[in-house]
């Protein structure tokens, strides 16, 4: 049974360090159309190419390819119902900063799009975004004393809880505000639940 995937997605690519971490952590490599060639360029062997394929060089991905003609919704948000489908428990995805503003901000609606049943995480040079949906129960992060993060809910909630952080809900409604952020960590374990979709920011720390 597969269990962690890493997706590429085509545009700002991460640095080294990023990408080498989540290789070393197991996940298996797709393309995200147009991103597989960027990842090969950067010596990713990528297991298979997924999207609509209109902006990926398919002659040297020969029968490496799945495509993923809807319309309807992103290359993105339809490569990580595929591979949630497919099994995969875990989706990291690289790639998905930068590029035209609509793009950022259809990033962060995949994440609302797509389906329960995976830990998704969207990796930045600064900082990683946690995918909380309601189907996948709760979430635990390691947060220091002092150390900031923001929690956005991208769909309405009526029930959040949050402890460990100094600032803390106890089954308050949360929609898509500025209310989260910047958020600071005491020490203690940060537990997150919500009945809706949450996306939890928080930084990359030396």
């Amino acid at each position: 049974m597969p269990v962690r995937a890493l997706l590429w997605c085509n545009g700002q690519q991460p640095s080294s360090h990023v990408a080498e971490a989540l290789l070393q952590a197991g996940s298996t490599p797709f393309g995200v159309d147009g991103g597989a060639d960027k990842a090969a360029r950067a010596g990713i062997v990528v297991e298979e190419v997924l999207g609509d394929l209109d902006s990926v060089e398919l002659g040297q991905w020969e029968g490496r390819t799945h495509e993923l003609p809807d319309d309807s919704s992103s290359d993105l948000a339809k490569s990580i119902a595929l591979l949630i489908e497919r099994g995969y428990s875990e989706i990291d995805v690289v790639g998905s900063d930068g590029g035209s503003t609509d793009h950022v901000l259809g990033n962060w609606a995949a994440l609302c799009e797509a389906p329960g049943g995976a830990r998704i995480r969207l990796h930045h040079e600064d900082a990683v975004t946690h995918r909380l949906h309601p189907q996948d129960g709760g979430l635990e992060l390691e947060i220091r004393e002092g150390n900031e993060f923001s929690v956005f809910a991208l769909s309405p909630c009526s029930s959040v809880h949050l402890q460990g952080a100094e600032w803390n809900l106890d089954g308050e409604a949360l929609s898509l505000s500025t209310r989260g952020l910047h958020n600071r960590g005491t020490g203690d374990v940060v537990r997150i639940q919500a009945d809706g979709i949450l996306a939890v920011i928080v930084p990359r720390w030396e």
